[in-house]
């Protein structure tokens, strides 16, 4: 790209408003299979573990290990044009998933979204950063990772109407057409920003994936918020993927109504959640930096005795009120958090950071998450019956306990590891 282009780049809320349409696109064809569990068990089949396979491992292997050389090779050339290849790969692969016969052709082809997705997020992040200063970023990235509560909103919503009355095979079909059409207006849209020269006060570090996984490696901060976040997940993903299957299952609800249910609470919980932690996390993190690590610690501590009150709940009315609340605060860490990891480095390094972090986070609360909770389920279902995933649930909680001590022990770490570039 010539720097006369370069310049045309989109103003920062245009570029912000792009990026969160196709991270929607992100969580629509990842969550999609959680509402459609039970249809395709159903017709394949396929028991609590080996969804739990296709849901986590499947997804989470290759998108979680292909995250860190896609993230520096969109450090190295474009990070639009990655976003955008990513983005049409991933979802021709949904496409393909509405063809699976089994097991393996569902793996196969979940395998494909996830070496799509693995090129969207963490570039998304760098974009962002290069927009907007330190001190309007935690807020930036909350409103980008509101595309997980409206993607996965979408996804449950549109899956489960679909389902229930065509096909689950057509919502595959219908979602990932979508994507593909999205992301040449993408690329027209959204334009790296010109690389602004580093300050000669700030740290430098070569620009290597190596310098990167140097500095990171000295770096408290990095592994305590990152290990946190992936404890968080192992929870959160796990709750994400089997929520619907639990209302089906222990709440007597049909597919229409748990799309609708779960979808509300989705959309309601997590878009309130995102916005929160943004706005918090700049607001206290502005004068003190460790606040970026306490406001997800103290949101974690929090949501748990709600979630437990929501998941032994046996009205489907008073299990909506009761996990509102834990699922906004669910979602508090993500501004925070994904701001402080973008300070950890200097800025032409932070998408090959966020994939480093997004490789933690994601291998292990994706790829374990799912997995456990669904494999748990299937243990505990002999001696509980169909309230087996009721108490994979709870037992999973302590995730959430393990990932406020995490966060909390980041935050001293964070004031002196902060890089205060713009």
């Amino acid at each position: 790209m010539t720097e006369p282009k370069a310049a045309k780049v989109t103003s920062p809320n245009i570029a912000l408003g792009m990026l969160l349409l196709v991270y929607i696109f992100n969580f629509v064809d990842r969550q999609i299979l959680a509402i459609l569990a039970g249809p395709i068990q159903a017709d394949l089949g396929l028991s609590d573990t080996q969804m739990g396979l296709l849901g986590g491992i499947a997804f989470a292997l290759l998108y979680s290990t292909l995250a860190v050389p896609l993230a520096w090779l969109a450090d190295k050339t474009n990070r639009s044009w990655v976003i955008t290849i990513s983005l049409a790969v991933w979802s021709g692969f949904t496409a393909i998933t509405g063809l699976a016969q089994g097991f393996w052709s569902i793996f196969l082809a979940r395998l494909g979204v996830g070496i799509g997705e693995a090129g969207g997020v963490a570039p998304s992040y760098a974009v962002i950063a290069d927009h907007f200063p330190s001190e309007k970023r935690a807020r930036a990235l909350a409103i980008y990772s509101l595309g997980i509560p409206l993607g996965s909103a979408t996804g449950v919503i549109a899956g489960g109407y679909i389902a229930a009355t065509v096909d689950w095979r057509l919502a595959f079909f219908v979602v990932g057409l979508a994507g593909l059409i999205i992301a040449p207006f993408f690329k027209y849209f959204v334009r790296d920003k010109i690389k602004q020269p580093v300050p000669v006060d700030q740290p430098v570090v070569p620009y290597s994936f190596k310098g990167t996984v140097r500095l990171l490696a000295r770096k408290k901060a990095f592994w305590l918020l990152a290990f946190g976040a992936a404890s968080s997940s192992m929870l959160g993903y796990g709750i994400a993927f089997w929520l619907p299957s639990l209302l089906q299952r222990s709440f007597g609800l049909s597919l229409i109504d748990t799309s609708l249910f779960f979808g509300a609470i989705l959309l309601i919980g997590g878009v309130a959640g995102v916005l929160g932690g943004g706005m918090i996390g700049d607001w206290l993190g502005k004068n003190n930096k460790a606040a970026y690590g306490l406001v997800p610690a103290a949101a974690f501590i929090l949501a748990v005795p709600l979630f437990a009150a929501g998941i032994m709940s046996g009205s489907a009315t008073l299990a909506f009120i009761l996990f509102l609340i834990p699922q906004a605060l669910a979602y508090f860490w993500l501004g925070p958090v994904l701001s402080a990891v973008q300070h950890l480095v200097p800025a032409d390094s932070r998408a090959t950071a966020s994939a480093l972090f997004l490789l933690i986070n994601n291998l292990i609360g994706i790829g374990g998450g799912i997995f456990f909770l669904g494999a748990l389920s299937d243990f505990l279902t002999p001696i509980y019956g169909e309230d087996g995933l009721r108490y994979s649930m709870l037992y999973s909680l302590t995730f959430y306990v393990i990932a406020a001590a995490l966060m909390a022990l980041a935050a001293k770490p964070l004031k002196r590891e902060w890089i205060n570039e713009g």
